[in-house]
Order: structure tokens, then sequence, then C-alpha cells
């Protein structure tokens, strides 16, 4: 029988939903929402199927950079790294009206969640309040944790959609090695003000070569678990310069995660644990460029991924629907590029050279 990318992503959407009920059980608050956006993780699954049997794929997924700017210069950043992110804030990054559109393009297709990402995407005040409108969409928030402060926990607080994913490396020594001298004890204060306002928040880690043993113990995890987290996030870390490449998890390295990630489901029930990119194996290969998921940059460029900077559309000029149509998503997804093997986290980012070789081929194409 054929892979179903589909079925496939739908069930890993109801998995998280049906994980994240059982990890809120004790919080009526938490769980109240849990239970609304389930109905309409229901309903958005049935907008995307229907677009599905009319020859139309509408992903799961979407990651949203709402802002080039950054408070931090953590190491081997790369958002840095691809110049997309920066001190002070670019010109030309969309507005919040422009975010708003967006997300309401997003819930008329079917998609379930947006992840907020940036450069440092609470310094975007503007659009994450606007995100919160939108209740039937769950917007996870990627933040290195330093500004949550009184302001945004009453955002936080009153809209349950928005859930902070904050940044860490592992303990004090390993975070603020990577992240900056301090940040670890602010991004610990902001986890203790989250759980003294009965909230929950999750966690996301950039697991290397240096830090696998650490982050996947049960002290790591029980600690966050203490601190009120409900969710951790394992990003595998994609090198952005040939003398990074060491901090990559190897093949052996991505099996144990995968084994641990599995252990830790069954183990651990009141708590989420999801990996990315996880098994590509499992689901037919990479799910960037619009199979799983895609990526809008602060400038509304439609990308594969973070990790594969390249577009050749943008939301300003289009749709949604449009953007997901591009050259560039189609001819990743039928020339075979999506299953290619690789090393490390990141197919597109390890095939940049075929990618961008599509794109100056389209280039062509259109002069």
């Amino acid at each position: 029988m054929a892979f179903n990318i589909q079925r496939y992503m739908t069930g890993g959407v109801m998995r998280v939903v049906s994980d994240s009920l059982r990890a809120t059980s004790a919080n009526k608050k938490e769980k109240a929402f849990m239970k609304s956006f389930a109905k309409s993780a229901v309903s958005a699954s049935r907008k995307r199927f229907k677009s599905e049997k009319s020859g139309e794929h509408i992903p799961p997924f979407l990651i949203a950079s709402i802002t080039g700017t950054c408070n931090l210069h953590c190491a081997g950043c790369y958002s840095r790294s691809n110049n997309a992110c920066c001190d002070s804030a670019p010109v030309n990054q969309l507005t919040a009206e422009q975010w708003d559109n967006i997300f309401k393009e997003a819930d008329e297709l079917g998609i379930s969640f947006i992840l907020l990402a940036g450069g440092e995407p609470l310094l975007r005040y503007d659009v994450i309040t606007k995100a919160a409108e939108h209740s039937s969409i769950m917007f996870p928030v990627f933040t290195n944790g330093t500004y949550l402060h009184e302001k945004y926990l009453d955002v936080f607080d009153n809209n349950r959609n928005l859930i902070p994913i904050i940044s860490i490396e592992g303990d004090e020594k390993t975070t603020d090695t990577r992240r900056g001298e301090g940040v670890y004890k602010k991004v610990i204060d902001a986890m203790e003000s989250i759980k003294k306002r009965d909230m929950i928040f999750g966690a996301s880690v950039t697991v290397t070569t240096e830090n696998l043993d650490e982050v996947y113990s049960d002290e790591f995890i029980d600690n966050l678990y203490s601190l009120g987290c409900k969710a951790i996030i394992y990003v595998e870390y994609v090198p952005v310069k040939k003398e990074s490449e060491h901090l990559a998890p190897s093949e052996k390295e991505q099996e144990f995660m995968h084994r641990k990630t599995k252990a830790l489901r069954r183990k651990k029930k009141n708590m989420v644990f999801i990996s990315f990119p996880g098994d590509e194996k499992s689901s037919g290969g990479c799910v960037a460029a619009g199979r799983g998921f895609f990526h809008i940059n602060s400038h509304g460029g439609a990308e594969p991924c973070p990790f594969s900077p390249y577009s050749d559309i943008n939301v300003c000029d289009t749709s949604l629907r449009e953007a997901l149509k591009s050259p560039l998503f189609l001819a990743l997804q039928t020339q075979g590029l999506l299953s290619d093997d690789h090393i490390g986290g990141c197919t597109l980012y390890m095939n940049k050279d075929k990618v961008e070789a599509i794109i100056n081929s389209e280039k062509l194409k259109k002069n």
C-alpha cells in the first residue's frame, strides 16, 4: 500500500493532542482548552482530507519566523549564519496585520499548528497578541525565555492556545556555554514564574553530540517536570559550518534518540515528547517543503524549512495556498531530494547545492 503522508501527519497531530490531554488532565484551564482544540484539530483534518481528494495537499504544520531580531548570540545559530537574524529589526519584516492575514488563511486551509519562531518571537508583542485571537490554532512560541515577564505571562495565561516553548541546552554550564552567561538562571526563573500561575510550558532542546546523554537523562527530564514542563521537543543540531559538523548526531546516535523518545513516551505519560525531524524513514523522508510543514521567514518568503532558507515565492504577493504550489516545493517533492541519504538532522541542508540548483533552474525558466 502506498505511503499516505496526509494520514501519517494527521495521525501525528492527533497523537500530540491525545498526549497533551493526558499531560494536562490535572489542570482545569489547560484541559478545557485542549478539549476545545481537539475538536478544532478534527475539523482541520477534515479540511485537509477534503483538499487531498481534490488533488491539493495541505500540511498540518507551519513554522513562522515572525522576526529577524534576537537579543542573544548563541553559538552555532543557523539563523545568524544564514543572515536571517540580526541585532536590529529588518526594515522589510511583515507587519502584525500581514501575519494576522496569514493566520486567518492557515485556519481556513486546515493548518492546526503554527510554530512561532524568530529571531526571538517575544520581540513582536503585536504579532503574539494577533495570534492569540486565533483560538482554533495552537501556537507553540519558541523563545529563549529572557522576555517572559509579567506582561507576557498575562498574555499566555489568558490565551492558552499560546504555549511558551523555552530553549534550554542542559544544565547551567551547558546552557550558558552555548547561549551566554546568566541565560540559564533567567530561563529557570521564567519557568518558575509560569509554574506559579499554574500554566504549562514546553522546553526546546537542541541535541548535539556533546549534550546527548545529558538531555535524555532522567535527572534532566525530572528536573524540568518538577518546574512544570509538560513537553520536551528535541531538535537535532544542524551544522552551519564545516567546523561544527562534529556536533551533528550520527546515524547511530539518531537511532539512540529514536529509541529513547519511544521509551520516554511509554515511561513518562504525564509529558509530551517530540523529536524533530525524528525518524524520517517512518514518514517516507523529510516532511519539509509542504509535505508536513513549511516555513515563512520574517519578510514573507515561503521556504522549505528554517534550515533550508531558499524561496521562490513570497506570501506578500500571493496566498498560502499558492505558496504551497511553488515550483521549488513541487520540485523537492517530486525529484526525490526529500528522501536522499544524508548526515545530520536535515537532508535539505546537507543537499543545499542541489536545492540551489533547482532555484537557479527556475530563475532561468522565468528569464
